[in-house]
């Protein structure tokens, strides 16, 4: 592979079935289409943990959150642990950040120079999350329902600033940085709520013709206990009827086509500014959302809708209109980065498989990981991918066993079928081949204990009160 530079974009909360280019029906993304076209889209792709912290600090790092230890909302990146910002610089490439990182703020990430960046609020985060056990109901749960529907939020502004930040940069800065390849990170903060979307994106999708969210009547809901224990916690649902639900879904469509709008203005700028035969351009989500299915809102589980995550690569030396069905993994991105540009990467406990290597048929003898330690759980979760299966441990309860190729929607649960004994044992064994999830449990809750008394314990964080989601710069945050 040649070394280029590299355009890396990144949202926040995007379920890869919401996409053109996955199928969906209605939502219309036609610039990450177009990028799904000219390379190669991975439909079974994960995030390493489906919430926002610990996501973003094992992209940063290419390894999986039990290997780092920021386990959670609360326990932001510290720039402690080699990123792969920081290998590129110590090399000599320019790397540059734009939008949220979601990091502890004030450290040295590694980044060149970080323009407009959003980080945890006080270097704290989500101090609610600390809590494991008799978990509260958080505060702020109101603001999806009440805020679906058309306009502007402090989201929607700071996406704007980021795209237009990015087309400034390539059209002026990149041509100062052309030593030796640049990557470019741009970190937008849609489609996650607050679900309000700009007008002219929000009434694209009619309220009439929203369909509802896949088993959303009361008596269809899955009964499983971290299920219970999450809906308990962020009661999201308790604020919708019927005309929210509809605002809610046509919102979140519309941020997915106001994000794919802004990407669009971004590449076009590469383009215009002489840049696109000399950069390749790679696009994810740090995971995705349940946007009500299954009674659901927000992420925290390891459905597809959350656990999953839309994974799509163009450039050079990248195959054209392919679509791979190798599971894959956010620790694939970090080998893929170094390869790009043409430096080594380092030998020191990386998990990953270049996604070119993938996309050129590599078949690594292994399952990927996605896990789960912070708000709205009581108990670690646990999620592999054993060929059709998709396997989910829970350190004190049940687990779950889907075969993905019969049941693409995750509807029947094979966990307790004793046809599946032997898969579930299979898959139980190969989980083990990665981590002991009884010692990562501890820990990470070892880790919680102590950051909840630092923080003056479980009635100090309480009463700090829910954030609902971080601010962007300049927005001074509301707790509930």
């Amino acid at each position: 592979m040649e070394p280029k530079n590299l355009l890396i974009v990144m949202s926040d909360e995007h379920s890869p079935k919401i996409l053109g280019c996955h199928g969906h029906p209605v939502v219309r993304t036609p610039n990450l289409d177009a990028l799904a076209a000219t390379g190669t889209r991975f439909s079974a792709a994960y995030t390493t943990s489906p919430v926002c912290v610990p996501a973003r600090a094992a992209f940063a790092i290419g390894k999986y959150v039990h290997q780092i230890g920021f386990w959670d909302n609360a326990d932001a990146y510290d720039g402690s642990i080699p990123s792969w910002h920081h290998r590129l610089r110590e090399s000599g490439h320019h790397v540059a950040s734009i939008g949220k990182l979601h990091f502890r703020g004030g450290d040295d990430y590694g980044f060149s120079e970080e323009i407009v960046p959003m980080h945890v609020i006080d270097g704290k985060g989500d101090l609610m999350g600390l809590v494991r056990e008799d978990l509260p109901e958080r505060g702020a749960s109101w603001k999806i329902a009440k805020w679906a529907g058309p306009g502007e939020s402090a989201y929607t502004f700071y996406d704007r600033e980021i795209a237009a930040r990015a087309q400034i940069w390539l059209r002026e800065e990149a041509a100062k940085h052309a030593r030796k390849p640049w990557v470019l990170f741009v970190s937008f903060v849609c489609p996650h709520f607050p679900l309000t979307a700009p007008p002219e994106f929000y009434y694209q999708y009619p309220l009439d013709s929203i369909v509802p969210p896949k088993q959303y009547g009361p008596g269809e809901r899955p009964v499983h206990p971290f299920l219970r224990d999450y809906a308990q916690s962020f009661v999201y649902d308790r604020y919708f009827d019927e005309e929210k639900l509809r605002k809610a879904i046509a919102g979140y469509y519309g941020l997915c086509s106001f994000l794919d709008d802004n990407i669009g203005q971004v590449l076009r700028a590469l383009d215009e500014a002489g840049l696109a035969d000399s950069t390749r351009v790679l696009y994810t989500s740090d995971h995705g959302d349940n946007l009500g299915n299954r009674g659901l809102w927000g992420k925290s589980t390891m459905y597809e809708e959350t656990a999953a995550v839309p994974l799509i690569m163009s450039g050079a030396d990248i195959p054209a209109g392919r679509v791979v069905a190798t599971p894959t993994s956010h620790v694939d991105v970090y080998p893929f980065i170094m390869q790009c540009v043409g430096a080594q990467i380092p030998a020191d406990g990386h998990p990953g498989h270049s996604l070119l290597d993938i996309a050129n048929g590599l078949e690594p003898a292994r399952t990927v990981l996605s896990e789960y330690h912070g708000m709205g759980s009581t108990t670690g979760a646990f999620m592999i991918r054993n060929g059709r299966y998709k396997y989910v441990h829970y350190v004190r309860y049940a687990p779950q066993l889907f075969d993905l190729a019969d049941d693409p929607e995750e509807l029947h649960d094979l966990a307790g079928d004793a046809a599946h004994a032997r898969v579930l044992d299979e898959c139980r064994a190969l989980l083990g081949q990665i981590c002991d999830p009884d010692d990562v449990d501890r820990r990470a809750k070892a880790r919680q204990r102590d950051l909840l008394e630092q923080n003056g314990g479980r009635a100090a964080v309480i009463a700090r009160g829910d954030l609902g989601f971080s601010p962007p710069p300049g927005v001074q945050p509301v707790f509930e």
